[in-house]
């Protein structure tokens, strides 16, 4: 199961978080489908957030179709996102590299800028096509 943590500081909203956070377990196979999410009433003894908040990030989460709400039961996973499972081997590389990190002497935050300067360079939207500067036949 899932346990959402919530940073406050963080300036994203925590509905956002809850739906980021459940995204991330199902692209790791953390999440299934069929599984359960946890209900708002243990989201909020967990994190003291409000209940609304937690209602708002499972109704995200059923309008893009990964979870479904069954009245009475609960909110189900529909389907995962999975393509990197937990135990993948660059998911061990990846672990042993932020180690390295952490002892060099990077914090967080500094691992977290470095992080995504290489997800840019490697995984950046293609260029946008642009007009040329000139009109054909337009010397100027």
């Amino acid at each position: 199961m899932v346990e959402y943590r919530i940073d406050r500081h963080s300036g994203v909203a925590t509905y956002v978080q809850i739906v980021q956070q459940t995204k991330q377990a199902l692209r790791l196979g953390v999440l299934r489908p069929g599984d359960k999410l946890p209900t708002a009433r243990e989201v909020v003894e967990a994190t003291a957030i409000n209940p609304n908040t937690v209602l708002k990030a499972y109704r995200e989460l059923e309008r893009e179709g990964l979870v479904e709400a069954r009245r009475g039961l609960g909110t189900f996973v529909r389907r995962g996102l999975s393509t990197a499972p937990a135990d993948s081997p660059l998911r061990s590389e990846l672990d042993a590299w932020a180690v390295r990190a952490r002892d060099t002497g990077l914090d967080r935050e500094d691992v977290a800028a470095l992080f995504t300067a290489v997800l840019e360079e490697h995984f950046a939207p293609p260029p946008a096509h642009s007009e040329p500067a000139h009109p054909q036949g337009d010397p100027s």
